[in-house]
């Protein structure tokens, strides 16, 4: 059961405080991603407590996902914060940098991402040859005859079709089944586990998925830089089986919101997790069966010292209440 403490974030969560509605003037109007993936759901609940309340901002939470989120802000300059973008799997990343459309803040997963095409260990345990790409398609009926993908609008779905093209995983007999959400996604994983049935596909970390369900990467072959910009294009006509590389997660603001929000932008700059930091608030949604607003919440209320470093001393004023 909620304390006091986390039931005053709580609310303050859910709709703004009179205070904070009071001083929304002072930031005005703010529009902020929230990508369907544990972390970001993390990262985007702490971020829009810290503004309302901290810096009186009134924060528009924009489901999203980083493919359509850049599309967007390429567009239109909107939303003003993009919490949480994998940069290796985002084509259109670098070129709004380079255009000064988009300005990079901090490593928001300090440690980075991890991703690849995993099989559960105790598949690898069984079928050794398995834990290699070739392994894989000489033998499809041991993965289920599927290589399970992201949705629809997720970066990764676009790099993990195109290395299924590559390698030729429909000759092989591997269908590339995308998922239709998130959830399902995961549910795969947990669902192959409980009957310990094949499973081959997508994920990444940190999770709490491979937190929870022990997985071994496929080896794909080495990570080729130069051909990866192909590989995350929808019209990649020469895709290439290869690796991820670890992936640098950042948080982004449109260049238009630095200028115009300097204090906010440098709540954003100074908001980042630890891998093991964070699948231990994914782990600890998991055994409480709580939603990812519930998991900003018990991170607010148990860990004051470090996010009261992120905020600066008017701020910190304003939330004293919570900190003490």
């Amino acid at each position: 059961m909620l304390n006091i403490k986390k039931m005053v974030i709580s609310c303050a969560l859910a709709t703004s405080l009179v205070a904070g509605t009071a001083q929304a003037q002072d930031c005005g109007e703010v529009s902020i991603t929230e990508m369907d993936w544990g972390s970001a759901v993390i990262v985007t609940q702490v971020a829009k407590f810290l503004l309302e309340q901290g810096y009186g901002c009134s924060v528009t939470v924009v489901p999203s996902a980083s493919t359509p989120a850049l599309a967007s802000v390429s567009e239109t300059g909107e939303p003003d914060i993009i919490t949480e973008v994998w940069t290796n799997g985002a084509p259109a990343y670098v070129p709004l940098l380079e255009a000064g459309k988009i300005n990079e803040l901090t490593d928001v997963l300090s440690d980075g991402g991890i991703e690849g095409l995993f099989i559960p260990v105790y598949l690898a345990e069984a079928h050794p040859e398995l834990m290699t790409i070739e392994g894989v398609l000489a033998n499809p009926d041991l993965v289920g005859n599927r290589m399970h993908n992201c949705p629809v609008g997720w970066t990764c779905q676009v790099v993990a079709s195109n290395v299924a093209k590559a390698g030729g995983f429909e000759a092989s007999g591997v269908e590339d089944f995308v998922h239709g959400s998130g959830e399902t996604l995961a549910a795969s994983i947990g669902s192959a586990y409980t009957s310990k049935e094949p499973w081959f596909g997508y994920y990444w970390s940190p999770s709490l998925v491979l937190g929870k369900y022990p997985m071994v990467q496929v080896d794909l072959g080495p990570h080729d830089a130069s051909k990866q910009a192909c590989n995350s294009d929808t019209d990649c006509a020469t895709p290439t089986m290869q690796s991820w590389p670890s992936s640098v997660v950042t948080t982004v603001v449109t260049s238009e919101f630095e200028a115009s929000h300097p204090a906010e932008t440098d709540v954003m700059r100074n908001l980042s997790f630890t891998n093991n930091m964070m699948n231990s608030l994914l782990a600890w949604q998991d055994a409480e069966s709580a939603t990812g607003d519930e998991a900003a919440v018990y991170f607010l209320s148990t860990q004051q010292d470090i996010w009261s470093s992120w905020i600066n001393d008017s701020a910190r004023s304003k939330l004293a209440a919570l900190l003490q």
